[in-house]
């Protein structure tokens, strides 16, 4: 089966996505956060279930009180968006696949329209009880994570301890019908 160029031109792009930290100042458009808004509603869900709800937060002493959150994240409070990722809080493991279904989608439809993005999450059952008081989410609902957007100044890991850089190659981490069996 032969791959359409503008097929090709959509896998390039999503090989590309990166977390990005570092944001110039510059405001995301109205336009742009409601066309960020609607690729997170269409993203599938188990059992369509969609089992959230977005707070688009550009305000910065927002964004500053939840990058105090944990220290790995301080890098929110230079960002002009984030789009925290809130869940019913009925189903944790189905919730959580969902949400990194959610995650991954903005992140690359941030990527499509110009923007870089990083996903913040908070570590603890504190961090996220802190995290829901600042964005007023009832108690009953979950808070694990924001997807932080913006026009990236760089996409170089800013922290003292980087992860390294490109992936393992595909003969290391794949195998066919069974674990271990190479070769298609």
């Amino acid at each position: 089966m032969a791959v359409q160029a503008d097929a090709r031109e959509v896998t390039e792009a999503i090989k590309k996505v990166r977390q990005a930290r570092q944001y110039a100042p510059d405001v995301v458009a109205d336009d742009v956060i409601q066309e960020l808004l609607e690729i997170a509603q269409w993203t599938g869900s188990s059992r369509n279930t969609q089992p959230w709800h977005f707070i688009a937060i550009t305000d910065k002493d927002q964004l500053q009180k939840i990058s105090q959150l944990r220290t790995p994240i301080n890098w929110v409070a230079e960002a002009p968006l984030a789009i925290a990722i809130v869940l019913d809080g009925e189903k944790e493991a189905s919730e959580a696949y969902d949400e990194g279904r959610v995650t991954e989608r903005l992140m690359i439809g941030a990527h499509i329209l110009g923007l870089g993005g990083g996903i913040a999450w908070f570590g603890d059952d504190q961090q996220q009880a802190d995290a829901k008081t600042i964005l007023n989410i009832p108690a009953d609902r979950t808070a694990r994570s924001v997807v932080v957007l913006g026009y990236p100044t760089s996409t170089k890991d800013p922290r003292p301890n980087p992860a390294q850089a490109g992936r393992h190659p595909l003969s290391e981490i794949v195998s066919y019908n069974r674990m271990g069996e190479s070769g298609a």
